[in-house]
């Protein structure tokens, strides 16, 4: 355990649940967050220190799942209005629109940003190229209830999608057709494909399991003192970060599942959490309508971290959480 006090940053601004979040990769411009809520507002904040740049308006309901391409030039938002929204990261202006029949759960760009993948409540996963016209290029059917996330996979070969019908699925981007089924039992509430894109991580239940995404054989799989809701393991694979039902984050070894830490600062169910590109923070959102940056090496300087003394004494447990708006 780390003789530092976890201060985390506070981003505040939603006024409802945060239940999504997505980071870019590293540009010339550091990184950036993107966050979903249910009140309709996502959010854009630069990653390191999670400053407000600007919000996203247009949806008419709950925003269920953002994604920001790698270059955090164009990003994507699924809503309860039944949209998947394109937007100019930019300017933050609306660039495409794509109506579907039931509420939007999910959004994800293809590495080259051409193609959009959204997973929605009417069981179908749909690819939009974003040069053409609103209709899908291509749907998937196979899932029997509604779907939760859906990410490229595979350098865009692949797509990978969960659903509400316990399963994890592997589709051919290019037929549509199934390729392979994961069945769990309970349902996957997060899916996330590591930067490289070799290991694929799964939470479900109280377990976070680990895949081999090329061969899609479990590697790993550790059992969280909670029921889970989202997990992210970090760009070295030593260790990885989950929250849920409990209000808790942990830190866990990845190779020997005990916990390294925990910690409480939200006030309501943690529903999602990501490492950033770089690994030196993860974020969280949760049910009480902040998000929270978290370091992942505790003590070190880095973005808004600059002081960050040794608890030492009872005085030191009052130090009050950097907030970030």
């Amino acid at each position: 355990m780390s003789s530092f006090k976890q201060t985390p940053l506070t981003c505040s601004g939603h006024t409802r649940p945060v239940v999504h979040l997505d980071f870019s990769d590293i540009t010339d411009y550091g990184y950036f967050l993107m966050s979903a809520c249910k009140d309709g507002k996502p959010m854009l904040r630069q990653g390191d220190t999670g400053d407000w740049i600007g919000t996203f308006e247009g949806h008419k309901g709950a925003v269920w799942g953002v994604a920001l391409n790698k270059e955090a030039t164009v990003a994507a938002s699924g809503a309860a209005d039944f949209e998947a929204k394109i937007w100019d990261a930019k300017t933050g202006g609306e660039v495409q629109s794509f109506q579907h029949k039931h509420i939007v759960k999910s959004v994800n760009f293809s590495k080259d940003s051409i193609f959009l993948a959204t997973g929605s409540n009417e069981k179908l996963l749909r690819i939009f190229d974003l040069n053409k016209s609103n209709e899908a290029v291509t749907t998937f059917t196979g899932h029997s209830s509604g779907i939760k996330h859906v990410m490229f996979f595979q350098n865009d070969r692949r797509i990978i999608s969960c659903a509400d019908d316990k399963t994890v699925r592997i589709w051919d981007p290019l037929s549509g057709q199934e390729i392979h089924k994961m069945e769990f039992n309970a349902i996957p509430t997060s899916l996330e494909v590591s930067r490289d894109e070799s290991i694929v991580t799964i939470a479900h239940g109280n377990c976070v399991s680990f895949w081999n995404a090329d061969s899609l054989s479990k590697v790993n799989e550790v059992t969280v003192p909670t029921l889970v809701n989202t997990a992210s393991l970090h760009r070295d694979k030593s260790m990885f970060v989950c929250g849920g039902e409990d209000l808790k984050m942990y830190k866990i070894d990845y190779n020997t599942g005990k916990e390294i830490e925990s910690f409480k600062g939200h006030f309501g169910p943690v529903h999602c959490v990501r490492f950033s590109p770089d690994g030196e923070l993860y974020a969280s959102g949760s049910e009480d309508g902040t998000l929270r940056l978290w370091q992942t090496t505790i003590g070190k300087t880095y973005g808004l971290w600059k002081c960050v003394d040794k608890v030492s004494s009872p005085q030191d447990l009052l130090q009050q959480e950097i907030t970030a708006i």
